[in-house]
């Protein structure tokens, strides 16, 4: 490799250097060695012939005056089949200790901008199988959902779920991208993937907590390019979930920080809304397949009105919220259906039936938490006939849209199920209108379709 410049000052995040020639550009990746050990830096600033990069990893080691070189193809990936049942760090590299990669082609993780022409607006939608999501939140291909929710209120195992689902449907695969987040977390979703034979299927990328802003900041853009592989090359309608995408944000704070760029409000980078844009825009259906997303976002002291939180939203097409008072009645998947939401709930999209049982059971869950705290006060007798109905019905309604999952059959001993939502429809129809009013609640937990 020829040699570009050397090394005129190291700190933790930034490393200065001189470069030699004109021909470097942000985002170039450039190498070191020292002792034996490769270091890489990818280069964010350029100033007339002083360079500054920031390092891959822990720059421990390295000294002044190193002469570096440009790495020829930047910061590449694996673009073929064996990236199916994976786990790859930031930067591409295999960390789960299977066999090396005999790399057949590998792809610039920033090659691909999707333009204008090729987006597909026609989309279809993209089904679970899960009824609560299929009926207050449809999916579309292409979609962009945020994923709310606290710890143990079953996030993962409705991403397994959905994954499951949607593999057995479409024969598709999906990537999992950590970014941000605890070690621990990552390793226990790999051995649940594994113990569920899901790891196949699935490719996985880790920019763990404890890593630096880098390596935090680049897995999204390694993820999206594996997900465009399985899209482009593969032609699958693909799934990618990030956990979590406001990492990704403070991550290119921190080195917006260490380069001692001005911040906008809160701290967040002048960058904050193009660097969003640059990872959502890529995240969308061709006439070959589609990228749909579900991205967990965390809420910074529980500021829904935080600017990046509110930079993220502005490119959802809807949202899934777990909520732990549902989970603690003991409904799964435990969906607030009245925070929970979805562009496609638009009588155009879905069908004028549809639209109307979404308003008309969105009206009687919300009557139903009334007449729970009037119950509570005077006793349901109390209650005018119209509105004893409302309270059965609703309590019908709620268990209704608990499911046996697939993925969770070894701990319930339940069959899991898939419910096409013409069945749903079907069901929910048949709940408002009374056909079931005879029927005791306790026989609509946890079941399939109930009209067969």
């Amino acid at each position: 490799m020829e040699t570009v410049g050397r090394i005129l000052e190291i700190s933790e995040l930034n490393v200065k250097v001189l470069l030699y020639q004109n021909n470097l550009h942000i985002k170039d990746v450039i190498t070191c060695t020292m002792n034996e050990k490769d270091y890489e830096f990818e280069i964010v600033e350029i100033e007339q012939n002083i360079a500054y990069a920031i390092p891959f990893e822990r720059v421990t080691g390295l000294k002044k005056g190193l002469e570096v070189s440009k790495k020829e193809k930047g910061l590449s990936v694996e673009y073929s089949d064996q990236i199916l049942g994976r786990i790859f760090n930031s930067y591409g590299q295999p960390i789960d200790n299977e066999k090396i990669i005999e790399s057949t082609r590998t792809r610039n993780v920033y090659d691909r901008n999707i333009n204008m022409k090729e987006i597909s607006m026609n989309n279809e939608p993209l089904w679970t199988g899960i009824k609560a999501l299929d009926f207050f939140a449809p999916l579309q291909k292409g979609f962009k959902m945020g994923l709310l929710g606290g710890a143990g209120v079953g996030k993962t195992v409705l991403i397994k779920e959905i994954i499951n689902n949607v593999y057995k449907k479409f024969r598709s695969n999906t990537v999992f991208v950590g970014v941000g987040e605890r070690s621990r977390e990552g390793k226990e979703l790999y051995d649940e993937m594994e113990k569920d034979n899901l790891l196949d299927k699935m490719s996985m990328v880790f920019g763990q907590m404890g890593e630096n802003p880098c390596s935090r900041s680049k897995a999204v853009y390694s993820g999206l390019t594996l997900a465009e592989y399985l899209r482009d090359e593969k032609k699958q309608d693909v799934l990618i979930f990030i956990d979590n995408i406001y990492r990704f944000v403070q991550a290119k704070s921190e080195i917006a920080t260490e380069l001692k760029r001005i911040p906008v409000e809160n701290g967040y980078p002048a960058t904050m809304a193009s660097d969003i844009s640059e990872v959502e825009e890529r995240i969308n259906s061709t006439q070959d397949g589609s990228i749909t997303s579900f991205q967990a976002i965390y809420i910074p002291a529980d500021d829904i009105t935080d600017e990046a939180v509110q930079a993220i939203t502005t490119h959802l097409d809807g949202q899934v919220v777990l909520d732990r008072k549902v989970a603690e009645k003991g409904i799964y998947p435990a969906i607030n259906v009245f925070k929970t939401n979805s562009k496609t709930i638009d009588p155009e999209k879905i069908g004028n039936k549809h639209y109307d049982l979404v308003q008309e059971t969105l009206r009687y869950l919300s009557r139903y938490e009334e007449l729970e705290e009037i119950i509570a006060v005077l006793g349901i007798d109390e209650l005018s006939e119209e509105d004893r109905r409302i309270f059965y019905r609703s309590r019908k309604l709620r268990n209704y849209f608990t499911q046996p999952l697939f993925v969770s059959e070894n701990y319930t001993g339940i069959k899991g199920q898939m419910v096409d939502i013409k069945d749903v429809l079907i069901d929910v129809e048949d709940i408002l209108t009374g056909k079931y009013d005879e029927i005791d609640e306790s026989k609509f937990l946890y079941r399939g379709t109930i009209h067969e």
